[in-house]
Formats: C-alpha cells, structure tokens, sequence
C-alpha cells in the first residue's frame, strides 16, 4: 500500500474526502516527526510506539575495498510495534500462504 492507498482508505473509513484525508495524514506525520525529532515519544495504543533511539559509534568496513572505518554515533527513529498490531501480523491469514 502507499501513501495514496492510504489516503483513499482513511477518505472511505472515516467518510471524508481524499483531501481532507490527505491534509490529516501528513499533519498526523509531520507531528510524529517533529515530536520523536524533539525528543518525544508518541505511544498509539494498539498500534506503537515511536521513539527516537541513540545508535553507539561502531567501526565498520567498505564493501567495495574492504578498509576499516568510523561510523559516527547518532540518533535514529525506532518504532516498537503494539500488541494489537503484532497479533493482527502474526494472525494466519486465510488463502495465503
């Protein structure tokens, strides 16, 4: 599914129109963003938590010459899915495989 998928479903499920549906998506975006950019959490029960997460400085290696390098530490964005979304994942589905 992508993003236009994704407008076309919540336009449908919450009975408003695509750009209605649109505008909601990227604020609702923008603002798990701008919160886990800060600092923030943002819990959505059910569904996760989004959060951001400090990765240590590691000594890596070029693929291509094989050198030893430094990779900087940094922050990154985590997402730690909730227990109604991993049960809904983990569920079998029928007709697949």
């Amino acid at each position: 599914m992508n993003k236009s998928e994704l407008v076309d479903a919540i336009a449908a499920g919450a009975d408003i129109t695509k750009a209605a549906a649109a505008r909601a998506l990227d604020t609702a975006v923008e603002t798990i963003t701008k919160a886990v950019a800060e600092g923030d959490s943002v819990t959505l029960v059910g569904f996760g938590t989004f959060k951001a997460s400090a990765r240590a400085a590691r000594e890596g290696k070029n693929p291509k010459t094989g050198e030893k390098i430094k990779i900087a530490a940094t922050t990154v964005p985590k997402f730690t899915a909730g227990a109604s979304f991993k049960t809904a994942v983990a569920a079998p589905k029928k007709g697949k495989k």
